[in-house]
């Protein structure tokens, strides 16, 4: 009699070795670690070889494994390229997306309209946050695609382009021209630390105007001329506006970096990272050239 290879335990054994752990790829197939522990054991069995070295420090593949593996990902790709031909995928499923708060206007309302023309049956789960977090999730699995704004990406980043930061009040305020100088800033933001330095090496007083972690609430006392902050040039929230002059400190810039995890693939994965590229990298396509 023959034997088949079951497919949604191969989907777990490349997801594993793409994430580099059971972890990270169970957070990516939306499955528990138990069950995809159990889907590569099954597998081992099934095939009476070891696949990973379980008693090294770091996750590796055996010899049979890597045997294995290239098998695998070209048994997945003909699985999904035949459904995909026959159109019974129809690019179900879900993508999730993080982006940090403010970068997701003007930008990703279009992207995500755009992505849902081409495949009505897809859903794209969107979260806004703070870089930080957003890196954390996205090390445990709990993205497909994020964007974030920091200096430098990780390994697994790219960066899109360079972004100026600039310092943000109130429209017609005056918080600026007061000292010690009063910041709102939400204690996760990675514009904080930036903002304090640039102050401290200029010699401005400061203070902090705003405990926790409501950027509603640093947004409101900014509005309120009750403080300073600092965003991505263009991006000011409503009420405030880019402050200039004022004997503040320049901020230089950010890169705006996207991370797509291993296991996000496929014609719609594709179509938002081309979709992202295109709204967020001119910059960094223009010092190409």
């Amino acid at each position: 009699m023959a034997r088949n290879l079951d497919l949604t335990a191969l989907r777990a054994f490349v997801a594993v070795v793409d994430a580099g752990g059971v972890t990270r790829a169970a957070g990516l197939l939306n499955l528990t670690q138990s069950a995809v522990s159990m889907q590569i054991k099954r597998l081992e069995e099934g095939l009476g070889v070891e696949l990973f070295l379980r008693a090294a420090r770091r996750l590796s593949v055996t010899a049979e494994g890597e045997q294995l593996l290239g098998y695998a990902r070209r048994m997945l790709e003909l699985n999904d390229a035949a459904l995909e031909r026959m159109g019974l995928a129809a690019f179900e499923g879900e993508i999730r997306l993080g982006v940090p708060h403010d970068i997701v206007y003007p930008a990703i309302p279009a992207v995500l309209k755009r992505l849902a023309g081409q495949f009505p049956r897809l859903r794209v789960n969107l979260a806004s946050s703070f870089t930080m977090l957003l890196r954390d999730g996205f090390a445990r699995g709990d993205f497909d695609i994020i964007l974030t704004t920091e200096d430098r990406p990780g390994p697994e980043g790219e960066v899109l382009s360079r972004q100026n930061l600039v310092w943000i009040g109130a429209q017609d305020g005056a918080a600026a021209t007061r000292r010690p100088l009063r910041l709102a800033f939400k204690d996760t933001c990675i514009f904080r630390p930036l903002a304090q330095g640039a102050l401290d090496r200029a010699g401005l007083p400061w203070e902090t105007a705003l405990e926790g972690d409501s950027e509603q609430a640093a947004e409101a006392m900014v509005a309120a001329d009750l403080a300073i902050s600092a965003r991505i040039e263009g991006r000011c929230p409503p009420g405030t506006a880019e402050v200039t002059g004022q004997g503040l400190p320049d901020l230089g810039s950010l890169s705006i970096c996207l991370y797509a995890a291993p296991t996000a693939r496929g014609e719609a994965i594709e179509t938002m990272l081309s979709e992202l590229r295109l709204a967020y990298g001119g910059t960094a396509r223009a010092e190409a050239a």
